[in-house]
C-alpha cells in the first residue's frame, strides 16, 4: 500500500480552566479540589473514535515517586505510586494537577498506608469517572523493583532524513508484495510537547503488529514527526495507533510507550486490541 500524499497540521485547543501552564501556590494539606480532569473526546474528536466502541482495550500507568505524607504522630513516611486509570474513563487526570495534589499530602495526617491509598483511590477516580487502581509501594518492597527495557527491533540506527516536525502520515506505508509477518519494532526517539506549556516529552516506544510488513524508514520517519507536535501523552499514543491502523491495515497491533517523568510522575500508556498491558517495568531513562 502507498502512502497518503494528504497532510494537514493537527491543532487541538486545551480547556482554559486548566491550572497548567499558569503560576500556583503550592499547597501542602490534603485538598482534593487540585485535581483536574481532561476529557479525552478532546482528541478523540479529532481521530473520530467512538467512547462507545473505542478500537483498542489498554491502560493508562502512572508512576509517583515523589509521594508522602504524615503518620498519626507526625512522622513522615513515603511510598512509590502506582495508578492505573481506565482508557474508557471520560477524563484523563491533567499531570500538574495530579502532582500539586500530590504535594499536598506532604503535610497531612493519615493513620496507615491503606488509609492513603484508598483516599488516593476514591479522588483519582472522582477525577477519572471511573473507578482507578491504586497501589502503594514501601520502602521495605524498593529491593523488588526492577529495570526492563523494550525488546525488539530498534529503528534509531537508521540513517533517515527528516523534513517534518508535525505528525505526518505520508511517511506509513507496508510491502504489499509481503506476507504476513509477525513484528515487534521500537524507538526511543518520540518526542512531543505538552498541549498547554509546550514543555518536552520523551518517550520510548514499542510497536507489536502482525500484518504486511511495515516500512521501517518510513515509520521511523512518522515518529519523529511529532516532535513539535503539542498534544498530551495519551492523545499521542491513540494518535499513533489510529494513523499505523488506517495507514497500514495491520491485524493486530499494540503501541506502549513509557514516558519520562516530569515532576516526580511518569505516564505509561498502552493500547492494543489483541493482548493485555504489560508489567509495569521502570526503564533506564525513567
Amino acid at each position: 500500500m502507498s502512502a497518503d500524499n494528504t497532510f494537514e497540521k493537527i491543532s487541538i485547543q486545551a480547556p482554559d480552566d486548566l491550572s497548567l501552564g499558569k503560576q500556583v501556590e503550592y499547597e501542602y494539606n490534603y485538598n482534593p479540589a487540585l485535581l483536574q480532569g481532561v476529557p479525552r473526546s478532546l482528541s478523540r474528536d479529532t481521530l473520530a473514535l467512538d467512547a462507545a466502541s473505542l478500537p483498542f482495550s489498554g491502560i493508562d500507568t502512572w508512576t509517583g515517586y515523589e509521594l508522602s505524607w504524615l503518620n498519626s504522630k507526625g512522622k513522615p513516611h513515603v511510598a512509590i505510586l502506582e495508578c492505573n486509570v481506565p482508557i474508557t474513563s471520560p477524563n484523563l487526570i491533567e499531570s500538574k494537577s495530579f502532582k500539586l495534589y500530590l504535594n499536598s499530602f506532604n503535610q497531612t495526617k493519615f493513620a496507615s498506608p491503606d488509609e492513603v491509598a484508598q483516599v488516593l483511590s476514591r479522588d483519582l477516580s472522582s477525577c477519572a469517572g471511573e473507578p482507578v487502581e491504586v497501589n502503594l509501594l514501601l520502602p521495605s518492597a524498593f529491593e523488588s523493583l526492577q529495570f526492563k527495557e523494550f525488546s525488539g527491533t530498534l529503528l534509531d540506527g537508521l540513517d533517515v532524513e527528516i523534513t517534518s516536525y508535525s505528525p505526518d502520515t505520508r511517511t506509513l506505508a507496508v510491502d504489499a508484495t509481503t506476507t504476513s509477518v509477525s513484528e515487534t519494532l521500537m524507538s526511543h526517539l518520540l518526542k512531543s510537547n505538552c498541549l498547554i506549556t509546550s514543555q518536552p516529552d520523551w518517550a520510548s516506544i514499542q510497536i507489536k503488529y502482525e500484518g504486511k510488513q511495515i516500512d521501517h524508514e518510513g515509520l521511523l520517519k512518522y515518529l519523529i514527526s511529532f516532535r513539535q507536535h503539542n498534544e498530551f501523552h495519551e492523545q499521542c499514543v491513540e494518535r499513533i495507533y489510529c494513523d499505523i491502523m488506517q495507514h497500514c491495515k495491520p491485524e493486530k497491533l499494540t503501541v506502549c510507550a513509557r514516558y519520562t517523568r516530569r515532576g516526580g510522575l511518569d505516564i505509561n500508556p498502552f493500547r492494543s486490541n489483541f493482548e493485555a498491558p504489560y508489567g509495569n517495568y521502570r526503564q533506564a531513562r525513567q
